[in-house]
């Protein structure tokens, strides 16, 4: 478990081949609901992508509970070693090659940060290579729920260009640090002075959060080709 009501799964590919992905991508599994109707479930690979994935190499998801959900029924019944259907990977969220941006806004809250940690590596070549800076703003209720918080600081503390704002909604850790901040992530997009010059923002997590950034950052002059989304969807 990585908090109270989020679950941390690995899985290999049950045919031998490789499953290699690009940062910010996800993956779709499939299953049933109760009435034999076909749906699914699309999660962010969360693997701290420091190499390319060769066979037998695991990726990781992040899974939020929701009580009487039919995808955290699946979840919770399945053990180590069980198996799921998926396909993949898919998905555009990630940070391009071509840009030319000397800063980006990484935003998210719940297991939308999960993108962000795939990103780490990739995100130390930027930072080592072209000197851009990044802000990851991660929203959370409390100290908890703040998936790979530890990392995410541990991060932060090695590289200069990189800056973690935890932001708590509801309780606040001991002793907290000097970049904690109280309250909702879209609270502190103006401390941070977006700008179409020098930004391009990413956007992941709860579609609420997802729509207020949006429009905000639309006003802070931000053009909608550097603004990137990815509305998380929960394990209903």
């Amino acid at each position: 478990m990585l908090a109270p009501t989020v679950g941390h799964y690995a899985f290999v590919r049950d045919d031998g081949q490789p499953l290699d992905y690009i940062p910010g991508q996800f993956i779709q599994v499939h299953f049933h609901y109760a009435d034999g109707t076909a749906t699914k479930r699309s999660y962010s690979l969360a693997t701290i992508h420091d190499h390319a994935l060769g066979a037998g190499e695991a990726v990781e998801i992040a899974v939020s509970y929701v009580p009487g959900g039919a995808a955290t029924a699946l979840f919770e019944s399945l053990e180590v070693g069980g198996q799921v259907d998926a396909s993949g990977p898919f998905g555009r969220f990630c940070l391009m090659p071509a840009d030319s941006n000397r800063r980006y806004l990484l935003i998210g809250t719940g297991t939308g940060v999960t993108p962000y940690r795939a990103m780490l590596p990739q995100i130390e070549t930027l930072i080592r290579e072209r000197g851009i800076e990044v802000v990851l703003l991660f929203g959370a209720r409390t100290p908890v729920e703040l998936l790979y918080g530890d990392e995410f600081r541990a991060f932060a503390d090695a590289h200069p260009g990189f800056r973690f704002v935890p932001c708590f909604s509801r309780e606040l850790p001991e002793n907290p640090h000097p970049d904690v901040r109280h309250g909702y992530v879209q609270q502190f997009l103006e401390e941070f002075a977006p700008n179409a010059e020098t930004d391009i923002a990413y956007l992941c997590g709860n579609p609420n959060m997802v729509d207020a950034c949006f429009e905000a950052l639309k006003g802070h002059g931000l053009p909608v080709p550097q603004i990137r989304r990815e509305k998380y969807v929960s394990s209903k």
